[in-house]
């Protein structure tokens, strides 16, 4: 099932009520689905390699917690951050500034992600290498969560009860 962006995220606690969370598509909903957001967010930095193997070594002893509490909202908002570092990475590594595309989002698309009618800017004509290594490192975890046997587990089970 898609995302539903129509819930108050300002009152609904996922983990009180799993039902009404969706999986949907790459990293929709991550910075909205509370508690986690709370829980994970504080962890999230890619600004260089540092920054971001040790971001992504907090947000995966999160990730595995939220796994062996049978808390598959968690793992997956956890998946969702290691996913949003890679591509956020990858953004500043390719874009100076962050900026990717040109004037400002769409009112009716606010939150949502894509271009929505707007040009790339252009790409810097060399990548930030650390941003580069950053966004490996953050990949790399995002891949090993994906594959886990325990997420796909757990992901089919929710999927099951709750529907896709």
């Amino acid at each position: 099932m898609p995302f539903d962006y129509t819930l108050d995220f300002h009152t609904v606690d996922f983990r009180q009520h799993p039902e009404l969370y969706r999986v949907g598509k790459g990293e929709q909903g991550v910075l909205l689905v509370q508690p986690y957001k709370g829980e994970i967010l504080p962890h999230w930095r890619f600004k260089d390699a540092v920054a971001a193997r040790e971001s992504s070594a907090a947000i995966w002893k999160l990730f595995e917690a939220y796994l062996a509490a049978n808390d598959f909202v968690g793992a997956d908002m956890a998946r969702k951050f290691l996913q949003m570092g890679f591509t956020r990475a990858r953004r500043y590594a390719n874009h100076r500034g962050g900026k990717k595309y040109d004037g400002p989002v769409p009112a009716d698309k606010k939150g949502q992600s894509g271009a929505h009618g707007r040009a790339e800017l252009p790409r810097t004509d060399a990548p930030d290498v650390d941003k580069v290594e950053a966004a490996a490192i953050f990949k790399q975890k995002w891949d090993e969560a994906k594959a886990l046997p325990e997420y796909q587990r757990q992901k089919a089970a929710f999927e099951a009860t709750y529907g896709k």
